[in-house]
């Protein structure tokens, strides 16, 4: 059975830096109020620089790590819910900067903060049945497209960024993977066309919930898919959306923190993009080895939620 490996990983971030204190002086807030509540001291925020941009500087630098040219691609996907046009889709837009092969596909997902996750078991079932054997994966927001700056409850969770990963569909790879979704619109939500501006809007203590009681059983779900202890798994990866959550999901795992990666003060929430961009990360410092078992937690907007756990 196929599963897949992650050859090479990327990252794109905009320039420009947005502290807590940026924040205070437009909103009601203060450094300390933000940090105490989400663990976040600053984010990203994009000025002038375009999605298609950050994807395409993320997707490139996971190509070169991975050693591998637009002649090896045989799947694009981008999990992302603010992409630069309606129509055609960012991957798209993706496969046509990078000039990858015409037999391609190309096609977006939109499964809020859990799109990432989603892409990579996608590109699971899917590669397979391809022309090639790898995939490009890229999760990217530009979130301040659709923050209102005067909501202090939105507004000091969001950043922009992009995370990439090529991956390869390998014949008796480690994987097991589980999506799921509870529909609930009320939230976290963005209205549609004919609703502008259209601004994000969430219930926190609902995802909140969420969160803290879904994580927890996904992650017992899928050791228990692969007869595995919650002690050999060697990274916890979770969705960057809060340190209480973070925290909160490691208690009820009992499982330390220092298993669990965390770069939620730099970036803030970066929905789809956290994932791939904490991988890279994680990788560019050395922290991941060959051998080292990884799971991947997500929950987002929809509401969805996914995990996947593989070998590094």
């Amino acid at each position: 059975m196929n599963g897949l490996s992650i050859l090479g990983t990327g990252r794109s971030l905009p320039d420009h830096i947005v502290t807590n204190d940026d924040l205070a002086r437009r909103v009601e807030t203060s450094n300390d109020w933000i940090v105490s509540r989400t663990g976040i001291r600053e984010r990203r925020f994009a000025q002038g620089e375009t999605l298609t941009q950050l994807a395409v500087a993320a997707a490139r630098r996971a190509m070169e790590r991975a050693g591998v040219g637009p002649q090896d691609i045989g799947l694009c996907l981008m999990a992302t819910v603010t992409p630069d046009w309606i129509t055609p889709s960012q991957a798209c837009l993706l496969h046509q900067e990078l000039g990858l092969p015409e037999d391609c596909p190309a096609f977006d997902l939109s499964a809020g903060c859990t799109g990432f996750l989603y892409a990579m078991e996608t590109a699971a079932a899917m590669l397979p049945r391809m022309a090639r054997p790898c995939a490009l994966l890229v999760g990217g927001e530009l979130l301040s497209r659709i923050t209102d700056m005067d909501d202090r409850s939105t507004c000091i969770l969001f950043g922009d960024g992009a995370g990439a990963a090529v991956v390869k569909s390998t014949e008796g790879a480690p994987w097991h993977a589980l999506l799921g979704t509870r529909g609930n619109r009320e939230a976290l939500w963005a209205a549609g066309p004919g609703n502008h501006p259209a601004y994000l809007h969430m219930n926190g203590q609902e995802v909140f919930q969420f969160a803290l009681k879904t994580v927890p059983e996904l992650a017992r779900s899928l050791l228990d898919k692969a007869g595995m202890d919650r002690d050999q798994i060697d990274w916890y990866v979770l969705h960057q959306a809060n340190h209480r959550i973070l925290e909160g999901v490691a208690k009820r795992m009992k499982v330390p923190m220092e298993r669990f990666y965390e770069n939620i003060g730099r970036y803030g929430n970066t929905s789809a993009a956290t994932i791939p961009i904490a991988l890279d990360e994680m990788a560019e410092q050395e922290l991941l080895r060959p051998g080292q078992w990884i799971m991947c937690l997500g929950f987002g907007a929809g509401l969805t939620w996914g995990g996947a756990m593989f070998r590094w």
